[in-house]
C-alpha cells in the first residue's frame, strides 16, 4: 500500500442479551429467512434461498454457530442462524460433526449448503474474525458488521479477508453488510470481499466496504480465470485504496454504487474481463475504472455513470485509464431484471440504506427506501433496463458445477455465421453465440497441453434451444468419436486427456447456435 487508510469505524454495538449462556444456541420456535429476496446473479443457477425452510436458531458466540452447523442431520439440512453480540477469537472454536467442517479462529462455511446467517437485536460484530466460506453453495450473510480481519500480526483470521470465498463456491448473496479495516498491507490487512478458484454466482447488495487498502477482488492470479458472474449494486466503497472491484476474467455487473475516496484506482478489469458499469456515481477518486497493473487488458461497457472529481493519470504500460471520457469497448449481456436508480440520486440512496443495522432497506428503483419483509417467495421485478430475463435453460442442461476448463482456453471451428464469433463459447456469457455459416459445422475448445476432461455441456442461447439435431463429439488430436447423441445438453464420456475437443453438428432445424461449450474434469 503506497499511503495510509485513515481509520473511521463505526462504535461497536451494544452486546445483545438474548437469555443463554456463552456459547449456546436457542432455537427459535418459528420459521424464519433473510429479509426480502437474493437480487443479481445470485438470482441464476438455481437461485439463492439460504436456509429458507429450515429450522431457525439463535447464537451469540462463533462456537454456537460452528454447533448450530454440526448439529444439523446433514450438510445440506436448511439452517438459519441469528446472530447477536460480538463474535470474536474468545468465543469461536472448532466444532466436530458430520454436518460440518469447522475451525478454530474464523467462523467455517465449509462443504456445506443451505445456510442463512443473519445479524439480529441490536447488531452482530464479527471482530477481527473472517468468514471463510469454501466448497460450498447456497449461503446467504445479512446484516452483519465484520471488522479488522489481519492477515499478519495478531489475531490473525481467514487470510486477512473479512469474507472471502475460495473453491468451487456457487450462488452466496451478502446484503447490508459492513466490511471494514484499519489499513492496509503493511498493517495486516488484506481484502475485504474476495473470490478465487472458482467461485460464481455471487451478489453483494447494499453493503459498506470501507478503511482498507483493498477492497477485494475475483480471481487471484491471471490464471485463475475461473470465477465470475457477481453482481455489485447499491454499495458504498468509501477510503479504498484499489481493487472496488479487481476482476480478473469473468463477467461482473456494477451498477448504482457510490465510490468515495478510491486513492490508487477502482474498477479494475484485467485478463479478458468484462464489466458492465452502469449508473454508478465516484466522487474524489483516481482511475477509478480500467486495466492497471498488468497489460492484460480487460473490457467494460458504460453508461449513466456520474464522475464528480476524478482524476486520470496517463496510458502507458500496464496503466490503461478508461478515462478521462469513459467509452464502451465490450458488450455484457444481463440475464435477469433489475431496477437502476439515477445516478444522480445514488449517493443518497446509499447513505440511507447500505451496511448493517440501517433496517435492511432497498431502493424501488425510483430512489425512494422500502423495507422488504421477510420472504421466500420469488421477487417481483420490474420491466429489466436491458435485456429480457433469459430463459432457464432446459432441464436436460443442469447448472454448471466444478471448473468450466473453456474458460480462459482458445477456440476455433469449420466456420462462422456473420456477426457470431468462436470466442463467444467460452465467454461464459450465453447470451453471446456461435453458428456456423450453414446448418452444419464444428466448433472446439484447445488448450496449450493435454487436458483432462469427461464432461461436456452444451448450451444453446434462449429461444433457439431444440435447434441443434445429430452430432458427435471428437478427440480432435485423434480423431476418436468420444460420444454422439442429438439436442443440446450434458455430454459424458470415459475421462480422456486431449489438447483439443471437437463439437460437430451433423443436422440441425433451423440455424444451430451453441452460447457455451463447457468443458469439465469429472
Amino acid at each position: 500500500m503506497r499511503r495510509p487508510v485513515a481509520l473511521r469505524l463505526q462504535a461497536a454495538l451494544a452486546t445483545a442479551a438474548v437469555g443463554i449462556a456463552v456459547g449456546g444456541t436457542l432455537s427459535i420456535p418459528h420459521a424464519s429467512a433473510a429479509v426480502g429476496t437474493a437480487t443479481g446473479y445470485a438470482t441464476q443457477n438455481g437461485g439463492t434461498t439460504g436456509g429458507a425452510g429450515g429450522q431457525t436458531v439463535r447464537a451469540s458466540t462463533g462456537t454456537a454457530i460452528h454447533a448450530a452447523l454440526c448439529g444439523r442431520a446433514s450438510s445440506s439440512t436448511p439452517i438459519t442462524i441469528e446472530v447477536t453480540g460480538t463474535i470474536n477469537h474468545g468465543n469461536t472454536s472448532k466444532v466436530s460433526g458430520s454436518s460440518c467442517n469447522t475451525a478454530d479462529g474464523v467462523i467455517e462455511l465449509k462443504q456445506i449448503s443451505n445456510v442463512t446467517i443473519i445479524g439480529v437485536g441490536s447488531g452482530a460484530i464479527f471482530d477481527q474474525l473472517g468468514i471463510h466460506i469454501r466448497d460450498s453453495s447456497n449461503i446467504i450473510i445479512q446484516n452483519v458488521t465484520v471488522r479488522n480481519v489481519k492477515k499478519s500480526g495478531s489475531p490473525t483470521s481467514n487470510g486477512g479477508d473479512a469474507i472471502g470465498m475460495e473453491s468451487t463456491v456457487r450462488n452466496v448473496w451478502v446484503d447490508h453488510v459492513t466490511l471494514e479495516a484499519s489499513g492496509g498491507e503493511s498493517e495486516g490487512y488484506d481484502g475485504l470481499f474476495d473470490m478465487k478458484d472458482d467461485t460464481q454466482y455471487v451478489t453483494l447488495s447494499y453493503s459498506i466496504l470501507r478503511n482498507s487498502g483493498r477492497g477485494g477482488l475475483i480471481g487471484s492470479s491471471e490464471s485463475d480465470l475461473s470465477n465470475g458472474f457477481i453482481t455489485f449494486h447499491h454499495n458504498l466503497y468509501e477510503n479504498i485504496d484499489s481493487r472496488t472491484p479487481l476482476l480478473r476474467g469473468g463477467i461482473a455487473h456494477i451498477y448504482n454504487n457510490h465510490y468515495v475516496s478510491l486513492h490508487e484506482s477502482g474498477i479494475n478489469s484485467r485478463a479478458g474481463a468484462r464489466a458492465k458499469v452502469e449508473n454508478n456515481y465516484f466522487r474524489n477518486s483516481k482511475d477509478v475504472l480500467g486495466t492497471f497493473y498488468t497489460n492484460e487488458r480487460g473490457y467494460w461497457q458504460v453508461s449513466g455513470n456520474t464522475f464528480d472529481n476524478v482524476t486520470w493519470s496517463s496510458a502507458g504500460s500496464e496503466n490503461y485509464p478508461a478515462g478521462p471520457n469513459p467509452t464502451s469497448n465490450t458488450t455484457v449481456s444481463i440475464p435477469y431484471a433489475y431496477r437502476l436508480d439515477g445516478a444522480s440520486c445514488v449517493p443518497d440512496v446509499v447513505r440511507q440504506m447500505a451496511g448493517a443495522n440501517t433496517g435492511l432497506r432497498v431502493s424501488d428503483g425510483s430512489c425512494s427506501p422500502q423495507t422488504p419483509p421477510p420472504t421466500t417467495a420469488a421477487p417481483t421485478t420490474a420491466p429489466p433496463t436491458t435485456a429480457p430475463p433469459t430463459t432457464a435453460p432446459p432441464a436436460t442442461t443442469p447448472p454448471p458445477s466444478g471448473t468450466n476448463l473453456s474458460l480462459g482456453a482458445g477456440a476455433d471451428g469449420s466456420s462462422k455465421a456473420s456477426g457470431t464469433s468462436y470466442g463467444n463459447v467460452r465467454d461464459g456469457d450465453i447470451g453471446t453465440y456461435w453458428s456456423p455459416a450453414g446448418s452444419t459445422g464444428s466448433i472446439s475448445i484447445k488448450w496449450g497441453s493435454a487436458t483432462r476432461v469427461s464432461r461436456v455441456i452444451i448450451r444453446e442461447p434462449s429461444g433457439t434451444q431444440g435447434s441443434i439435431g445429430s452430432w458427435q463429439l471428437v478427440n480432435h488430436d485423434t480423431g476418436a468419436v468420444l460420444a454422439s447423441g442429438s439436442g443440446a445438453g450434458v455430454i459424458t464420456f470415459s475421462a480422456t486427456a486431449l489438447s483439443k475437443i471437437t463439437f460437430k453438428i451433423n443436422s440441425s432445424s433451423g440455424v444451430p447456435r451453441v452460447g457455451e461449450f463447457e468443458t469439465y474434469a469429472s
